[in-house]
């Protein structure tokens, strides 16, 4: 998948922490949690050369290279993730679940792709949820569609769900 579409997911799962945490619509919170949404979304691509999250954290990616860390393995698994967890540990609750669930929705996502991801990362076996020929292939037609649809949902959890600050708003 491509960042702008782990971005989407990465937003989709903070606006679903800030439905739980019953945040306000419009706070500097919820501000945060997207804008942490949005970031950490695409960041388990930091192992693959050239990507945008590669470029912008260049040391941690070259040392990654340098490990022969491949794509889809280590930084897409629930080992690191669990990592990522302990290291995020210090801050507040609500930025630790946004970060958190929008990193794993990298994985999630990567799931529908023909690929798979190595979800056991340093076992060797690669998951997926479609049969190859239902596959989502990356930049194509269907991710685009996919991506649309994560949108939607974006849009539509905060109009139907039953924020203080919606009903507010007419």
């Amino acid at each position: 998948m491509l960042q702008k579409t782990h971005s989407v997911a990465g937003m989709l799962a903070a606006e679903g922490v800030l439905v739980h945490f019953q945040v306000p619509l419009l706070s500097w919170e919820t501000a945060a949690a997207l804008l942490i949404g949005c970031l950490a979304g695409p960041l388990a691509d930091i192992d693959k050369p050239g990507s945008t999250m590669a470029k912008v954290f260049f040391p941690l990616s070259f040392m990654l290279r340098l490990t022969n860390v491949r794509h889809r393995t280590m930084t897409h698994s629930v080992l690191f993730l669990f990592a990522i967890a302990a290291l995020l540990m210090p801050i507040p609750e609500l930025l630790f679940w946004s970060f958190l669930l929008a990193y794993a929705s990298h994985a999630f996502i990567d799931l529908f792709n023909y690929q798979g991801v190595e979800l056991l990362w340093p076992i060797k076996f690669k998951f997926r949820l479609l049969p190859k020929f239902m596959a989502i292939e990356t930049g194509s037609y269907k991710e685009s569609g996919f991506r649309y649809f994560l949108v939607l949902l974006c849009i539509a959890l905060p109009v139907f769900y039953n924020w203080d600050t919606v009903s507010d708003l007419f």
